[in-house]
């Protein structure tokens, strides 16, 4: 075999290898394009809330009716874990925005297992929620989902700091006029307000 042949074998080799991570390298990108397809974290906007009404039913709408009577205009509900650090920090960032704002907000506080000691006063409370959980798809705690009156999600995210639950807050405060906000209820685990 001459050294043209070789050179000519070898060109053909690494033209054939230059295919093949080409080739490669298209599948790839066609895979990155297309997006990865994760489960929604929390109920979907526009979706029922489960169990809305059960959960709902002790929180009072405040000296103005929602949009259906006996019923708040937006309702939050915080999933949250007695053995989470971050949790306690969310729930008494959660009583100074309400504090600092003038304004209040029926809030239903859901526990998987045991609530926290303390911390929730004003706020319904509901421990032993695995259940609910599951129903919600949550994925983590902190995590906030509010509610419109009817029981239609308006949104639901991960508050993991007390930052990103004044942010949420701050948003749905700002649109209420200060009379269509319903009141804080004392916690129905026998704590006081």
């Amino acid at each position: 075999m001459g050294f043209e042949t070789t050179v000519l074998l070898l060109t053909w080799v690494a033209i054939a290898l230059l295919a093949f991570v080409v080739s490669g390298l298209v599948r790839r990108v066609h895979h990155l394009g297309t997006g990865v397809r994760t489960a929604e974290l929390g109920p979907a906007p526009g979706s029922a809330a489960p169990q809305f009404g059960r959960l709902t039913a002790g929180l009072s709408p405040g000296p103005s009716p929602g949009p259906s009577p006996g019923r708040a205009d937006r309702t939050l509900l915080l999933f949250l874990d007695a053995d989470c650090g971050v949790c306690p920090q969310v729930l008494a960032e959660l009583r100074d925005v309400l504090d600092g704002s003038g304004r209040t907000l029926p809030v239903a506080a859901l526990f998987a297992d045991r609530a926290l000691e303390g911390g929730h006063e004003g706020i319904e409370v509901f421990a032993g929620e695995a259940g609910l959980f599951e129903e919600y798809r949550i994925p983590a705690v902190p995590f906030a989902v509010l509610a419109d009156g009817s029981g239609r999600v308006r949104t639901a995210r991960p508050v993991g700091s007390p930052g990103a639950l004044r942010d949420l807050l701050e948003t749905v405060l700002e649109t209420l006029p200060e009379t269509a906000v319903g009141r804080q209820h004392a916690p129905v685990d026998g704590g006081t307000p």
